[in-house]
Formats: structure tokens, sequence, C-alpha cells
């Protein structure tokens, strides 16, 4: 199958917007306080003939409006291809960004970069059920391969490609951005090193509305499914982030609107619940339908975390509320894709697994089987246990920068 150009956009699509204010303004409260940490030094940029160079394929929005300009400001990565159909816009996109004519190929002549020592390793950012499709491809031209989410549109190809990859010794890594910020490692270091007491209870919101019927994320053969596969996951897998631990139990419901012409082949929204160990309690709601919020609030003994907005590319939010202060965690913005691409990059050049490894993403796609399962049969389902911290996850990133915003 010849794809199309996707339009891509993220949850995050309307960026420095925050969902709805939070109760308590720090610049006001007098019981507010503000929490900054010194930078590190940042890593100076590699020479562009030791960086690791990549082929982008698919040039739609979130490829044309982030993920080439976060080539620019890599210091291990470098842009070195791009592909797509339409040859207008590979051109372009190539010519834009310092490349030649000859750099941008089309999905029939991919194979080609084959013949590319220059070209290290791939980005996939096409619709989900495609993901499979290219990732074997490119194992097979021996490129290295980092995958947009959610890894596939189902747990057979997310299985297919983590195997492909494998066998070919080539890495695979899924892309998730969340888990490589500064803010959701902040957050991460309070849940797990006991800033908020023992955990008990975790709500996460990420809803926007489709307006658009003829979007490729509406189609089942294309996205694999509604809300939960592309929204909903950044709850389930931020949370899972947050703990290091695996869901032991999920309940779920899903609901779309009689005769709204959107949701005729996929789910308009989910709301589901995971049990995790030690007791935590994890409750989560995604839409296509709700107008936009991006939230998750983990609840403590000792105190509440709230990161609002939680998912967005930029202008994360990180508040910590205590029964004496509210104590906002500002840290200056980093690109995340660029966090991201450089992590991958640093795992080729040093033979390591990423941190967010093909198994993280075949994970996620696991838990949303069983999620779909849930609401189908109308009943708890039980998932595998694996217990320990982190059990699908590699090494973990270059801790990002965190200094004064």
């Amino acid at each position: 199958m010849t794809p199309t150009d996707p339009t891509r956009p993220d949850p995050a699509a309307q960026t420095g917007t925050e969902s709805h204010p939070t109760s308590l303004n720090t610049a006001t409260d007098p019981n507010a306080a503000t929490n900054t940490e010194p930078s590190t030094p940042s890593s100076l940029p590699q020479p562009q003939t030791r960086q690791v160079g990549y082929a982008v394929l698919g040039l739609g929005e979130l490829t044309l409006d982030e993920l080439l300009p976060a080539y620019a400001t890599a210091g291990r990565s470098r842009l070195a291809a791009v592909v797509s159909d339409d040859r207008d816009k590979a051109v372009q996109s190539a010519l834009a960004y310092g490349l030649s004519e000859a750099d941008a190929y089309s999905y029939d002549t991919f194979e080609d970069l084959a013949e590319r020592d220059d070209v290290q390793a791939v980005y996939i950012v096409l619709p989900n059920a495609l993901h499979r499709e290219y990732a074997e491809r490119a194992a097979r031209i021996g490129k290295h391969v980092l995958c947009e989410k959610p890894l596939a549109g189902n747990v057979e190809d997310a299985e297919a490609i983590v195997r492909a990859c494998r066998d070919a010794g080539v890495r695979l890594m899924t892309a998730y951005r969340c888990q490589y910020t500064p803010v959701h490692w902040r957050a991460r270091d309070l849940v797990q090193g006991g800033g908020l007491g023992a955990v008990k209870l975790i709500h996460s919101v990420n809803v926007q509305v489709e307006p658009d019927e003829g979007q490729w994320r509406l189609r089942r053969d294309l996205a694999g499914g509604g809300s939960l596969l592309d929204v909903g996951l950044y709850c389930i897998n931020t949370v899972r982030f947050l703990l290091g631990t695996e869901p032991l139990e999920v309940t779920a419901r899903t609901h779309s609107t009689p005769g709204d012409p959107r949701f005729t082949e996929v789910e308009e929204s989910v709301s589901f619940q995971l049990e995790f160990p030690d007791g935590v309690l994890v409750s989560c709601s995604c839409s296509y339908g709700a107008s936009h919020a991006r939230t998750l609030d983990v609840y403590g003994a000792e105190g509440r975390l709230s990161l609002d907005p939680a998912f967005d590319y930029t202008s994360l939010r990180l508040r910590v509320h205590t029964p004496d202060a509210v104590t906002e965690h500002r840290l200056r913005e980093t690109d995340q894709f660029t966090l991201e691409i450089d992590h991958f990059s640093a795992c080729i050049q040093n033979g390591r697994d990423p941190f967010t490894p093909g198994e993280e993403g075949l994970q996620d796609e696991r838990i949303m089987a069983a999620i779909y399962r849930s609401a189908r049969e109308r009943q708890p389902v039980r998932l595998d246990e694996h217990p320990g911290r982190d059990v699908f996850r590699g090494a973990p990133p270059e801790r990002p920068r965190m200094e004064r915003a």
C-alpha cells in the first residue's frame, strides 16, 4: 500500500494553551513557593560527520512543524533525507533544511537508502497501520528505527515490529517524548522519591475535538482505533513512567455519540481504570469529542502533584500542593523532540537500548487491547504481571537540563 502524507496533529497541537487555571496562583498566593534547580552544562553539538543521520518518513503536520526544526537544535542527530509520495513537498522540505534534491525519496525508492552510509536511522511518522510495513522495510536494509507512537495499530503488528528489528540487529525506539522532558522527570522524581508520601490515586484526562470526519485517525484501517490509541495512550504511558511499575488489571467503558459521522469506525470517548501494585488506583479519560484538556494529578498521603497542561509540546506546568504551600517547579523549555531524537542517537552511537524501546510501546499496545476487551465484555480484565521497576525500559537518558524559566 502506498501511503499519502498524513496530517499528523498531536494531542498537544494547541501548544502554549492551558486546559484550565489551577486553584491557586503562585504569583499572588502568600503560601506559594517556586522551586528551581540550577542547570547542568549542555553537551556541545558533535561534528556533523559524527552525528547520526536520519531519514524522516512522512511530511505531515507533525514532521513539518516540529520534527524537522528539532534536528536544527540537535547535538547528536542530523537530518539526512526525507521520504514522501509528494515529490514537490519532499524536494521543498529537503532544500529548506540544507539538503539537496537527491536527498528527497519516495516510498517506492525507500530501499535506495540502503546505499546511504550517512543515513543510519529512520523516523517513521505515518498512520499507525503503516508502521509495521516501514519498520520491517527499514530493518531489512539495516537502518535503526525510531517510530512515532503508538508503535502500531494493534498488538500483532507491534510484536512483528519488535521481532523484525531484533532479528535484523537494529535498534528500535518508541517515540514517547514525555519520557524525556525535564518537567516529567521532575514529576517522576517527586513520585518515586517520596515527595508526596505514599501514592494513593492518579487521575489523568486527555481530550480534544477532532472536527474533520475525513481525517485518517477516524479510519479504523489506518488508525486501528480512536481516541484511546492517539490521546489516551499519553495517560497510560505517562502514569507507567511516573510510577515505574506495571498495571495489574483494567476496567473500561467506551462511548460514541449516536449518529455522529466522525465515529462510525472508531470510538469517540474512553473511560478506564488501572490497578497498580501497592494499591495505586488510576482513573483516565480520553475523547475526540470534548474541548481540549490535558491534565494529570497524583494524590499522595502527604501532597498532590498537578501537571496542567501535562502533554503539550511547550508550556508544561508542574505544581506540588501540600497542606502548607503550593510549589511551582519552573523549568526552562527544552525542545522535546530534540531530546528524544538525541537520546536515540546516543544509544546508536554507544550500543545501548533506548529508554523507550519497542518493548515499551508493545506493553502499551497490550494494555490498550485489554482496555478495549474490558469495554467490549463490560468486565475487568487481568493483565500479565511484571514485577520490578522499568521492566520494559532500557538505559535511562542523559538527564535534561533543569534550570530557572
